[in-house]
């Protein structure tokens, strides 16, 4: 079943409002005999449900692979990055111009807003359709019915916890659609998370705690479960639910080396923890959750286990987050192309490093500020984890056959010549340091390297420290939060922290340093700006509402405070300024989405053309 069935984004739900079975053709729309993939054979019994549970696996996995994945625009609405395409004008950097709800959202030219709109409602609506469908398949006994249920929750409130913590109040479908449906309404956000919660709660009861690697456990859904428990202010139930994964004894921070390259000295377990084939492995035991992806070619770095996994093309994490060292502008002091793009020569940058453009951009927050322990194995360039633009060699043969030969061939690259003159014609895109350990993933289906085929981490039990430490911090109890903060901190090396370090300010620059390229950055800063505005809690002395939320928000501040490229309205040689407003806390609704709801209204948030046409939203979810 390699296509069991297609789903729809919500702009296409509103216009259509059925489902796409196994087809999309011109002519899909009109009846036809139902085929071995229709729903009505699929959903009997639990080997069709369990394909369609991978089916919502792969529908979230996508967010991490191919090139412009969408986990970078998740990533430069933040304080860690910004986009560093700077040869035209498109990508998203001045937000304020570029960020409209009838602009290009879906390109990897441009940002991948359009993606998480469309591929998030794809995910509830295969979810809603196996809720749905459950109870007729009486064939199924009701104890796995109810961890099939338990999964397809899992999966729908991930999604919704996505939606609402990017676009804020959205529609809150929960069943199967089987007919047209354009008069969609808007639900507010916490209303939507209140029935998150209350899935999940039933969820953890029925899924156990041990499943195949890929496969929903009752760790992953304790740990979504406390995210929505912070997300509605609930501290107490966050720090429970965090507790249940962190005491459980399944899981336990990997401390000692392990896996592919345990026998390499000058390695570490941070290295190890993110070598590809070590993710899945058995001996990991910090793995909650995570996405699975293959190379299906015979001889390939992963086989096929499935056969119904084709891959995803890979997670090109080289390319989107390493410089643009192929890029010609660096150049050696005496003048000479410093660096060739190509591979297979004497000193191959490209392999080593992959083939970066500098699409994801580190700031100087995350490659500099954050890091106050020079024993973070997280930041060690002398193991290979974190690499600086120094530890390149000179590399184009051409400095050698010039006449006269430059000495400088083989040297480490240097920014500026001894008479301070700069020595790379573009320091946005091609000279910043980057983590190596993170984005290094062998490719051996492309020359020079992007970043091949692995599996990412989408929960770990680092993060759920993390969670449980801001629920702590929420509490003000800041010598629980800092035990929490040191369990991440001293398993990488440092010096722990003492409660008087404890702060949110804290908790999300830990974040940054362990979670980067893993976690959806803008989704946890929104979140944590709605908690500032619920609450009343200060930040940096300033103090929020949630009726100004779209104007004076914690989120955007934090950027604004950390991000030095917005902060100073960096402009890149194209002539592009990187710009940011309040309103960005939110993304924009795609304008596709509500044009299409011809009988009802979905809100736009506020800041974006067409927000003098909302509506309250809607307190309760509506019924079907």
């Amino acid at each position: 079943m390699k296509k069991l069935y297609k789903l729809l984004s919500l702009s296409a739900i509103i216009v259509i409002g059925m489902m796409v079975l196994n087809s999309c053709k011109k002519d899909w729309l009109t009846p036809k005999p139902l085929s071995i993939f229709s729903a009505e054979y699929t959903f009997v019994d639990a080997v069709g449900f369990n394909a369609a549970l991978n089916g919502c696996a792969r529908n979230l996995r996508d967010e991490w692979y191919g090139d412009g994945a969408p986990i970078i625009t998740e990533t430069i609405f933040s304080e860690v990055a910004v986009e560093g395409t700077d040869d035209k004008t498109g990508p998203a950097q001045n937000l304020d111009v570029l960020i409209k709800p009838d602009a290009n959202l879906n390109s990897t030219d441009a940002n991948r807003i359009g993606w998480y709109w469309t591929q998030e409602w794809i995910g509830v609506r295969l979810a809603n359709t196996i809720i749905s469908r459950l109870p007729a398949a009486t064939a199924i006994p009701e104890a796995t019915k109810n961890i099939i249920k338990g999964k397809a929750y899992f999966y729908r409130a991930y999604d919704y916890y996505r939606l609402t913590n990017q676009f804020g109040d959205v529609p809150c479908p929960l069943k199967e659609l089987s007919s047209v449906k354009t008069d969609y309404a808007t639900v507010k956000r916490e209303v939507i998370l209140q029935r998150m919660k209350q899935d999940l709660d039933s969820a953890v009861i029925w899924v156990p705690w041990t499943a195949d690697r890929g496969d929903v456990n009752k760790g992953a859904i304790y740990h979504l479960l406390a995210k929505i428990d912070l997300a509605l202010g609930l501290f107490d139930d966050a720090i429970a639910a965090a507790s249940a994964v962190i005491n459980n004894g399944t899981y336990k921070l990997m401390t000692a080396r392990f896996g592919v390259d345990a026998g390499i000295a000058s390695k570490n377990v941070v290295w190890d923890l993110h070598r590809p084939i070590n993710k899945a492995a058995a001996a990991n035991t910090e793995v909650l959750f995570l996405v699975t992806d293959f190379l299906g070619n015979p001889g390939g770095y992963y086989q096929d286990r499935t056969a119904t996994n084709p891959g995803t093309g890979g997670i090109q994490s080289m390319r989107q987050a390493a410089p643009g060292i192929s890029i010609a502008g660096i150049r050696t002091p005496n003048g000479g192309t410093g660096i060739s793009p190509l591979a297979n020569i004497e000193i191959d940058n490209m392999q080593m490093y992959g083939r970066g453009i500098g699409r994801c951009r580190s700031t100087s927050y995350h490659y500099n500020e954050i890091w106050d322990d020079v024993n973070d194995l997280r930041h060690d360039s002398t193991s290979g984890n974190w690499m600086y633009m120094e530890n390149l060699r000179y590399s184009n043969p051409g400095l050698k056959t010039s006449t006269p030969p430059d000495p400088y061939y083989g040297q480490r690259l240097r920014l500026y010549s001894a008479t301070g003159t700069l020595l790379c014609s573009d320091t946005l895109r091609q000279w910043y340091p980057w983590p190596h350990y993170k984005i290094y993933i062998p490719d051996v289906e492309n020359t020079p390297m992007r970043g091949g085929h692995t599996e990412w981490y989408v929960a770990r039990l680092a993060e759920t420290f993390l969670i449980r430490a801001e629920a702590y911090v929420w509490k003000g109890d800041m010598v629980n939060a800092a035990a929490d903060v040191n369990k991440v901190r001293q398993r990488a090396g440092c010096a722990p922290y003492t409660a008087a370090n404890m702060s949110i300010g804290t908790i999300l620059d830990e974040r940054a340093r362990e979670l980067y390229y893993e976690e959806g950055r803008k989704t946890e800063l929104t979140r944590i700006a709605y908690l500032f505005a619920k609450t009343g809690k200060p930040y940096n002395g300033k103090t929020y509402t949630l009726a100004n939320f779209s104007t004076s928000n914690f989120m955007v501040d934090r950027i604004l405070e950390k991000n030095v490229f917005y902060a100073k309205n960096f402009v890149t040689i194209h002539q592009d300024v990187f710009r940011i407003s309040q309103y960005h806390v939110l993304w924009p609704i795609p304008q596709s989405a509500i044009s299409a709801n011809s009988d009802g209204r979905i809100n736009q948030n506020k800041g974006y053309s067409g927000a003098d046409l909302n509506v309250p939203p809607l307190d309760v979810i509506p019924e079907g």
